[in-house]
């Protein structure tokens, strides 16, 4: 009952927080002779943080530029905070995450839900809610309450918040049952949906939102129970100074508005392309890309590019087919016109391996010819930009953002620049002219998209190798717990 209140008051925002944290310090606090401890002057003495985290979307993951994800930047601000390093062990899941906080880290940042009944563990204040929903099967029924879910085989994580949700709501419809597994992630379990291993899953809003776009078989259903919260995880018995001193970081940065900032970043993006658009997209990932991805990879070790950022260009040129032509005359896997084959010393543009080779080499030569002011991503999208409406207009396009007063070495503004060569007023004054200009702005806007779907789809590649090599088991529904009615 007690566990239950607290939860319930930590979801009430603002005020919600300094109360929850309080109240949770209270359970260590009223407790007789209980030292303060010293694992915050342990982590100042050794000078690193080690951190408990697990490798999702969501909470850690290895980006472009590095390790990012939303709570990897909550925990990379709060060792800075601190004056220490970061040491993370990612090789879990939540179970293990918990049980590793118990027996030797500072704190678990793991997607982890504030659970007050956990032994041996004490918890911030809330960082976030976190929202239960209900998410089913394209072609299934819509269900739009919980009696709709009879005879559904419905899925869970266990240990996520999400299975506690519905033992509750099973203790007020006692035929309600599911199954639960507590070493896959939400992408295998959105894999099961759509699959057709499950009917259903229950997993939080953001969670769902963000996969959504590589799961287009997946639809979201109905908001299922009260919210929970989303919280960092300390061992009891160590004192309370680090637990303090993370609230006293989240409360900052909540009143300076950076943690709503970094969430809406991290996790406030929803599906961006249209359905129709993303499961063309993901079916051509599975069918079409095998048979190149070998090309894609030794262009890319050629050119010192990311291989997805080449597969992505490809399939935005052609969607990887190696017979394209256009009505121009472009051709080819890249669709390269005469001149740039020529340049590149591409004898057949519609051979795959030549055009990706001499594609992979123009996009390095623009990127190259570019000005050395222009840097980061800034010249990548540029050089993007370029493959598509050329060089010379994408000077131009510089030029104008120059005459507004603008930066001509951000991205940002050379794309509001590029459709303005559509209008007279603007290319009477370039050296090249008239320019269809909204196409290279959509043309890498796509490619960023489709880099992202591929990046994502690499990464839950080799988070089910690592989870087959872990669990040594041939059969999928192995994973899983069946959690019985009650009636």
């Amino acid at each position: 009952m007690l566990a239950s209140l607290l939860d319930h008051l930590c979801r009430r925002r603002r005020g919600y927080a300094t109360l929850c944290a309080l109240l949770g310090l209270a359970l260590i606090t009223d407790r007789p002779n209980r030292a303060p401890g010293p694992q915050l002057e342990g982590v100042l003495a050794r000078d690193f943080l080690s951190v408990q985290t697990r490798h999702t979307p969501t909470t850690y993951y290895e980006g472009r530029q590095g390790p990012t994800g939303f709570e990897y930047e909550l925990m990379r601000r709060f060792a800075d905070h601190l004056g220490v390093s970061l040491n993370l062990d990612a090789d879990h899941d939540i179970a293990e995450a918990l049980e590793a906080v118990r027996r030797r880290g500072d704190l678990g940042a793991a997607a982890l839900p504030l659970d007050p009944t956990r032994d041996g563990l004490m918890y911030s204040r809330p960082i976030m809610p976190l929202q239960p929903l209900l998410v089913y099967r394209r072609g299934l029924p819509p269900p739009d309450g919980i009696d709709d879910l009879r005879g559904l085989s419905i899925g869970t994580l266990s240990g996520t918040g999400t299975s506690r949700v519905m033992r509750e709501l099973q203790a007020e419809h006692d035929w309600l049952s599911w199954q639960e597994a507590d070493d896959i992630e939400v992408s295998a379990l959105l894999g099961q949906v759509a699959d057709g291993g499950l009917d259903a899953a229950v997993v939080f809003e953001h969670q769902f939102r963000l996969n959504r776009l590589f799961f287009p078989a997946v639809e979201d259903g109905f908001r299922l129970g009260r919210p929970l919260s989303l919280a960092w995880a300390f061992p009891t018995g160590q004192g309370l100074g680090l637990v303090r001193a993370a609230n006293r970081f989240l409360e900052q940065m909540q009143d300076d508005g950076l943690l709503a900032r970094l969430e809406t970043h991290y996790l406030g993006r929803d599906n961006y392309l249209e359905y129709v658009g993303a499961r063309t997209f993901i079916g051509h990932v599975h069918e079409r890309l095998p048979d190149y991805d070998a090309l894609f990879r030794e262009a890319a070790r050629d050119s010192q590019f990311d291989w997805k950022l080449l597969a992505a260009v490809g399939y935005q040129e052609s969607h990887w087919r190696p017979d394209a032509t256009s009505p121009t005359g472009v051709r080819g896997m890249m669709m390269l016109t005469n001149a740039t084959a020529g340049e590149m010393n591409v004898a057949d543009r519609l051979d795959p391996a030549q055009s990706i080779d001499g594609g992979a080499r123009y996009l390095r030569s623009l990127k190259e010819r570019l000005p050395a002011s222009i840097t980061g991503n800034d010249r990548l999208f540029m050089a993007l930009a370029a493959y598509n409406v050329g060089l010379g207009h994408l000077y131009d396009a510089r030029r104008i953002v120059e005459m507004r007063d603008g930066d001509p070495n951000a991205w940002n503004d050379v794309r509001e620049a590029l459709p303005l060569l559509q209008q007279r007023k603007w290319h009477s004054q370039t050296r090249y002219g008239y320019a269809r200009g909204g196409e290279p702005v959509i043309y890498v806007r796509n490619i960023r998209r489709y880099y992202e779907i591929l990046a994502y789809v690499d990464r839950s590649q080799q988070q089910f190798h690592r989870l087959s090599t872990r669990q040594q088991a041939s059969q999928d529904d192995v994973l899983f717990d069946q959690m019985p009615s009650s009636g």
